[in-house]
């Protein structure tokens, strides 16, 4: 394998995280019951949503999708860290690398996309109720679901054969516990300005206008709730958007925080953690959060416990 005098890498080593021995068995302990109930609590949400009549609604048929995509982010990265974590690093293909970028970039592309649609349903379910239902039609939040992941995917898919076309000389060590595009081009011999400048460009439909419409939507909610005269009437207002604006927020600011923000102002340490929040905790604490403070779903479990008992 010999190009220009170079050696090319066709696989790459995931240097995980940098740790005694003790520290890498009790996080992997973590991460295992982590990964656990990340599987079970989005799991039960979209059994109880597939399955409870008081749940066919745009928002809990949001949830689901958030589930489904949480489950699908996880899995492509929990997995592998135990192997990373078990052996102090590990090896990985190119084609296998590719394929855990293609999964990541689908589902966080997804979710941000989602993120989007369920702040403007709270937009309208808020400031313009009355046409509420002739808006949010299940033909309309269907559609639009599928074209959300064919989205997601047509995208992913540019970013791949860009990524695809990357070299690699001799310099095959990645400093990360998964595969992502950015360390890859930070060690690749390539010229990666076109690859950069597609994910600026795709970056503007798939992350800032996205971004813009979510603050835009919550500015019009703030607005209409503060002008709303009952005390009881606005925090309920308020409390049907505060589960989503969590989940919003801890999104978005760790997703900024790793791929906006310059390289040079964190270092890789810090880069891991913030990309554990987005990746890890982020699926875990989405059924938390609209499980535990959502009325609708505590009345659906205990409906479906008094079923079966």
């Amino acid at each position: 394998m010999q190009e220009n005098n170079l050696t090319l890498a066709y696989e790459f080593f995931l240097l995980g995280f940098k740790v005694s021995l003790n520290y890498r068995i009790f996080l992997l302990f973590l991460l295992l019951v982590i990964y656990c109930a990340i599987m079970c609590g989005n799991l039960l949400i979209i059994a109880l949503v597939s399955t409870s009549k008081n749940l066919h609604t745009p928002m809990y048929f949001f949830i689901s999708q958030l589930s489904i995509s949480d489950i699908l982010l996880s899995t492509d990265i929990v997995p592998n860290m135990f192997y990373v974590l078990l052996n102090n690093g590990a090896t990985i293909t190119f084609i296998g690398c590719l394929a855990q970028i293609c999964f990541f970039c689908t589902a966080e592309g997804y979710e941000c996309l989602l993120l989007t649609m369920m702040s403007y349903d709270r937009y309208v379910a808020i400031c313009n109720p009355l046409y509420y239902v002739s808006i949010m039609t299940s033909s309309f939040y269907v559609n639009l679901n599928i074209l959300f992941w064919f989205l997601c995917f047509s995208n992913t898919f540019t970013y791949i054969l860009s990524a695809s076309r990357l070299k690699f000389c001799v310099r095959n060590t990645v400093d990360h516990f998964f595969c992502d595009i950015v360390p890859l081009m930070e060690i690749s011999c390539s010229d990666t300005f076109p690859l950069k400048l597609q994910m600026c460009l795709l970056s503007i439909p798939m992350l800032l206008i996205p971004s813009i419409i979510i603050i835009i939507s919550y500015g019009n909610i703030v607005r209409a709730v503060l002008q709303i005269q009952s005390n009881m009437s606005r925090q309920k207002a308020f409390s049907t958007c505060s589960s989503h604006l969590t989940v919003v927020s801890i999104f978005y600011l760790t997703l900024f925080s790793v791929y906006i923000l310059p390289a040079n102002e964190q270092t890789s340490e810090v880069n891991k953690i913030m990309s554990l929040l987005y990746t890890v905790f982020t699926p875990l604490i989405n059924p938390i959060i609209y499980s535990f403070r959502n009325k609708d779903i505590k009345k659906a479990v205990q409906e479906t416990i008094q079923k079966y008992l």
